[in-house]
């Protein structure tokens, strides 16, 4: 039976900790603090240069909700294109209407444009109107994996809808659930749901390397420190990816 373990990294180091840690494949971005956007291609070469991970790049032009005008939809195509020629093994992406429907006319032109590389829809999937409708639009849309917390803050109190979104994907589309997501959640999520993918951020908080700190000069969203640095944790990479594998072999 196939398990996949499926690691968010928005740094170099963070990719080599999930590759060390055993990792299936890495959702690559930048901004991971906010909820995770676009990374560079610089970022995408150098992750490719120092692991042997699967990489699916998430694409998301700015902080905020998924409804996005033509200047950031044309932004969020060419970057779907460049990250396909780059090599991707796919892309993460997702755009809804103001109604909270899937925007089914610019996710064609996004798969399309992603040719023979995966795409999942991310937690676009969580805020939208109907998961039901969602689903069966992937389906259309040649979507291979829905990012979901089953609508919910974590994936556990979404539980039950992740179970009817496993049952009702008979297979077409891979439920990889992802918010909260640790080793002792995973074995209980995969028992309750029948999900078989699992998204997990990993992520410790480590200590800036600075010496001389400059306080009260915030650089991007007050409340958030300058001097924390949120990286994948190897060893927590490492205790979910024994579960998974233990998963494997009870079949």
């Amino acid at each position: 039976m196939s398990y996949i373990l499926e690691v968010c990294a928005d740094s170099v180091q963070s990719a080599v900790s999930a590759w060390e840690g055993g990792a299936d494949r890495i959702e690559l971005c930048s901004g991971l603090v906010i909820g995770g956007l676009s990374p560079s291609p610089a970022l995408f070469k150098q992750v490719r240069r120092y692991t042997d991970l699967k990489i699916r790049t998430l694409l998301r032009p700015r902080f905020g909700d998924f409804c996005y005008d033509d200047y950031e939809f044309q932004t969020l195509k060419e970057e779907v294109e460049m990250f396909r020629d780059l090599g991707a093994d796919g892309v993460v992406i997702g755009i809804l209407n103001p109604d909270g429907t899937l925007n089914m006319e610019q996710m064609s032109e996004l798969t399309d444009a992603a040719g023979d590389v995966g795409v999942t829809l991310h937690r676009a999937f969580d805020v939208c109107r109907d998961p039901y409708e969602a689903l069966e639009q992937c389906v259309t849309l040649g979507i291979d994996t829905i990012l979901t917390s089953g609508q919910r803050s974590s994936a556990w109190e979404g539980r039950s809808l992740l179970a009817e979104l496993a049952e009702k994907s008979r297979g077409r589309v891979e439920i990889l659930a992802g918010a909260g997501i640790t080793p002792k959640i995973i074995d209980k999520l995969a028992d309750c749901t029948g999900v078989r993918s699992f998204h997990m951020s990993g992520k410790k908080v480590t200590d800036s390397r600075m010496e001389f700190r400059k306080e009260g000069v915030p650089m991007g969203i007050p409340g958030f420190s300058e001097f924390e640095i949120w990286q994948t944790d190897r060893e927590l990479v490492r205790r979910a990816a024994g579960v998974m594998e233990r998963l494997r072999e009870e079949g």
